[in-house]
């Protein structure tokens, strides 16, 4: 889906990005292990604050009972936060021991301390982490362990349903049946949830299996009673006829109740993001140690390169285990024969592309500018290929344990487009998306075409693609905003695209729990 600048009108049919957003509410459950003991006559009296980060500035959200008495608590308050994938909520937890009955922190002996983002947690599942004092060093033995759950009732209800031998309502054809199903309100009055197609002139009707989520048939609750008439009584004609049985019956022919899995259901259940960087080298960008290139570090040390691969790879960092990424150049010339690569790794390692985090990513682009030769064309489908490839392997997978994210920054028009629309749409069948930031001001309409928000995209064949699986941004469109904003935009679909693929292949979570 393509970004929609602020002020512009979405195309038609298409939803605001800020729709897209993955939002849902996590339960955070804490406790702790071997804290200090800071009472004479006693063990501690512990009890746990969480700080969220707002504008650099930590702010207490919340705080769990005390447990008396007790260096190893098991806090029964929870925590429950709105998770925003697209986002980096910085979280810090600390434990103090209750001396008095004041509300002020520093009433209380501080017993330590623990930081990360929400994206940690979540793609852990549970963490134990060792909490540090105000200078860092450890708070002796202590321990705290978190564990996140998510806050939703997500099943689904699947019914099939029939008539038999209904009603002849038309006075010269047969009926029109139609299906409506209701659930008391809070009013004591019954409110409609689902009304099913009107089948055309027919006393048998077989309508289509729907589905609809188990809280909006009955809140969720098993017990609660829905309004829908298995025989077919018409008061009228039972007042009038002696020997009246019924109007027809409908019959159930299956009902099935399954888990519609989340987003937030897929990383806790151990799914990994498996991230890759392609990064434009072509002679287009730029002489780098000119001040007017793109690839030009300026004195703070960042241009709109590195400022996309910050804002991407920052997120997508807390949902891979070992945070080593494959960094992938292309459109560059290299040592030390200078021929043209269009997949080579930046690190110049190619049995080993590996980058150690962001940071690492960042590290092995700065280092390899004055090493490579600018030149080109802008040719994208080695790298698509190339992550491909590893995509398929984790097709052999029966659950859901990896998804791949292509991140290509460039600045121009693709030299290759035939060859990249076929292997989009090879990659449109695979656990994969990318992710392209157009730097520079060049003309991004093949961008546009890729992103297949207007029209489907198709390959040189004519083969069409299985699902829409690039999203393109401007980086031009970002260069006032706040940091976050970018990674807001190009993130934004990525958790529907995860969810699309693995319901479409039906792989459930690895770590889930049977419907």
């Amino acid at each position: 889906m393509a970004y929609i600048p602020s002020g512009s009108t979405p195309a038609v049919g298409a939803a605001p990005i800020g729709s897209q957003y993955c939002v849902c509410k996590v339960e955070l459950s804490v406790s702790g292990q071997n804290l200090l003991d800071r009472d004479v006559t006693s063990k501690s009296d512990p009890f746990c604050v969480l700080f969220t980060e707002n504008d650099g500035r930590w702010i207490e959200y919340d705080r769990t009972e005390t447990a008396v008495n007790n260096l190893n608590p098991a806090f029964s308050k929870k925590f429950v936060l709105d998770y925003h994938f697209e986002e980096v909520q910085k979280l810090k937890f600390a434990l103090f021991d209750q001396d008095k009955s004041s509300t002020q922190l520093d009433e209380h002996d501080f017993l330590g301390q623990f930081s990360c983002s929400l994206g940690t947690i979540v793609s852990s599942k549970k963490i134990t982490r060792p909490l540090l004092l105000m200078n860092d060093k450890p708070a002796g033995k202590g321990l705290i362990t978190i564990a996140a759950q998510e806050l939703s009732d997500n099943q689904v209800i699947t019914l099939s349903l029939a008539g038999r031998k209904l009603d002849k309502k038309d006075l010269f054809g047969k009926s029109d049946p139609f299906l409506e199903f209701y659930k008391p309100g809070d009013d004591g009055k019954w409110m409609l949830v689902h009304r099913t197609e009107v089948i055309k002139y027919t006393l048998d009707p077989v309508w289509k299996p729907f589905t609809v989520p188990l809280v909006s048939l009955c809140d969720g609750d098993m017990e609660k009673p829905i309004q829908l008439e298995f025989e077919c009584i018409n008061p009228k004609k039972q007042r009038k006829k002696k020997n009246y049985k019924n109007s027809g019956i409908i019959i159930l022919c299956s009902c099935k109740i399954n888990r519609d899995y989340s987003f937030l259901d897929y990383i806790l259940g151990g799914c990994q993001l498996m991230f890759t960087v392609g990064i434009d080298f072509t002679a287009s960008n730029g002489n780098p140690l000119d001040p007017s290139s793109l690839h030009y570090i300026n004195p703070m040390g960042t241009n709109e390169y590195l400022s996309a691969i910050w804002a991407v790879g920052q997120i997508i960092q807390d949902y891979d285990s070992d945070k080593m990424f494959p960094a992938l150049g292309f459109g560059a010339q290299l040592p030390p024969d200078w021929k043209v690569s269009h997949e080579f790794a930046i690190n110049f390692n190619p049995t080993n592309p590996f980058c150690s985090g962001v940071d690492g990513i960042a590290q092995a682009y700065s280092a390899c500018l004055p090493h490579i030769r600018f030149y080109g064309p802008t040719n994208f489908s080695p790298i698509v290929n190339h992550v491909a490839r590893f995509a398929a392997q984790a097709t052999q997978q029966q659950t859901a344990t990896q998804y791949f994210i292509l991140l290509i920054i460039t600045d121009g028009v693709i030299s290759d487009m035939e060859e990249t629309r076929h292997a989009v749409v090879q990659a449109s069948k695979l656990p994969m998306s990318i992710i392209i930031v157009g730097v520079g001001n060049a003309d991004f309409a093949a961008m546009e075409f890729l992103d297949g928000d207007s029209r489907t995209l198709r390959s040189h064949t004519g083969e069409e693609a299985a699902r829409d699986i690039v999203q393109f941004v401007p980086f031009r469109e970002f260069r006032n905003a706040a940091k976050e904003t970018l990674a807001k935009a190009v993130l934004a679909e990525l958790p529907q695209q995860v969810v699309q693929y693995f319901k479409h292949k039906n792989l459930p979570p690895t770590n889930s729990e049977p419907a």
